[in-house]
């Protein structure tokens, strides 16, 4: 058994120790996200050689009552340019159980936003994140979003290929 949590330890030593993040911001949500409710990230000047790769983080519940999420991401460039992107990712599969990784009733998904991006404009940068959830045959959107806790987003340095 000793073993085993030694071998667990070091593992976990060296994949942290390869990480290519470059920036990971987190904002909690109080167990719920209101559908006005924008998620802002500012992001750190950034390499404007370098290429990254892009994820939305979102950690949700139980009372997440849904098996997909929708989203409007948005990036602001330092001169006025903003792309908006609406986004569908599953969050469960279809018997229910919890995709992402977590022990216990909190599960994190680490969804993949853009790939290969590279920052070119002098300049801060921003992200903005609204949930775009609806009940089936309703118009109006979901005003509060139940068990979503935490929204993030993080930048990791792109491998070269």
């Amino acid at each position: 058994m000793n073993k085993l949590v030694v071998l667990f330890i070091v593992a976990v030593t060296f994949t942290s120790c390869e990480s290519d993040i470059v920036f990971s911001d987190t904002k909690s949500m109080d167990g719920h996200w209101g559908a006005t409710e924008v998620a802002e990230f500012k992001l750190p000047e950034m390499d404007s050689l370098k290429r990254y790769n892009l994820f939305l983080n979102i950690r949700n519940t139980n009372e997440y009552k849904f098996n997909n999420i929708f989203l409007i991401v948005s990036m602001n460039f330092p001169h006025g340019k903003t792309v908006t992107d609406t986004l569908e990712y599953r969050m469960a599969n279809p018997d229910g159980t919890w995709l992402g990784q977590g022990i216990g009733d909190v599960k994190e998904n680490k969804l993949w936003y853009k790939e290969h991006v590279q920052f070119s404009e002098d300049g801060n940068y921003t992200v903005d994140i609204t949930q775009a959830m609806r009940n089936n045959g309703d118009v109006e959107g979901v005003t509060k979003l139940e068990g979503i806790t935490d929204v993030g987003f993080s930048i990791e340095e792109a491998t070269k290929q």
